[in-house]
């Protein structure tokens, strides 16, 4: 698509030609956003995650990022909230280092927004 384009910035493991090509594609991709409710929290046990960097012409946001994380089902999960991704990379980083080979699950949930009345945020814990 003419004006639009999509390449993996980062990313938890070297990826291969299929791989960066699939990640790229969130067509079918779940949103974290739209299935997380304020009361609905869901589990994740990453396989590995990439962060995207979108250039969009026909967006407000001509330049925005995008996270996917891969499930160890081989389910594929987006968003672009920081406040998740900190959170995540929290996790990420410390259990890359301190148990590289152990399988763990995050807990996706929203939180009431400080900022903005009414409003909440995704973030993630460790279970």
């Amino acid at each position: 698509m003419e004006g639009y384009s999509v390449k993996v910035v980062n990313s938890s493991k070297q990826l291969t030609a299929r791989e960066i090509i699939k990640l790229k594609d969130l067509s079918n991709a779940v949103s974290l956003d739209s299935v997380v409710e304020d009361d609905a929290p869901m589990m994740l046990t990453p396989d590995f995650w990439a962060e995207l960097h979108v250039h969009n012409e026909k967006s407000k946001d001509k330049d925005y990022k995008k996270y996917v994380i891969i499930d160890k089902g081989g389910n594929k999960y987006h968003t672009g909230s920081e406040s998740f991704f900190n959170a995540f990379m929290d996790i990420a980083s410390e259990m890359a280092e301190a148990a590289p080979d152990e399988e763990y699950t995050i807990e996706v949930y929203r939180r009431p927004s400080k900022n903005y009345a009414g409003k909440s945020f995704l973030t993630c814990s460790l279970m």
